[in-house]
């Protein structure tokens, strides 16, 4: 038998973000779909018990304070869309797959944001990633 992969997620709420950065989260993204977002990225992530040890008052802090994850992903909005899947209260191998979708124009922002994204204090916590890059067939 073939190996295969099956990665599980669900939608849930979201962990690190207060009430004025869900508003100003929410205002700014754009719907997954787009015709014109042929680009897209499926990051699982996986990160250490060093971070799920951390009370949740100290990963917010890292989270958004020292890495600036959602002021970062701010800046990206609407070029990139995205959503976030948890796979840790499943059991899954990976505790987040999170998923972009970009036209080819905005390609170079959704690089400029990954990169951005792993040389933070965060990142530092993330001890497996798979970067998986896909194109619409428009054919």
């Amino acid at each position: 038998m073939d190996p295969v992969w099956l990665l599980r997620g669900i939608p849930s709420y979201e962990r690190y973000v207060n009430r004025r950065e869900r508003s100003e989260l929410e205002a700014s993204s754009p719907p997954l779909g787009r015709p014109e977002a042929t680009s897209a990225a499926l990051i699982p992530i996986r990160k250490s018990p060093a971070w799920w040890d951390l009370p949740q008052d100290e990963r917010r802090e890292i989270f958004e304070e020292q890495s600036h994850h959602i002021t970062t992903g701010l800046k990206y909005l609407p070029a990139v869309a995205r959503r976030l899947y948890h796979g840790r209260d499943l059991g899954e191998p990976f505790d987040f797959l999170t998923w972009f979708e970009f036209s080819s124009t905005d390609a170079s922002a959704f690089e400029e944001l990954v990169r951005t994204l792993r040389e933070t204090t965060e990142w530092t916590y993330v001890v497996r990633e798979v970067d998986i890059r896909l194109v619409r067939d428009l054919g």
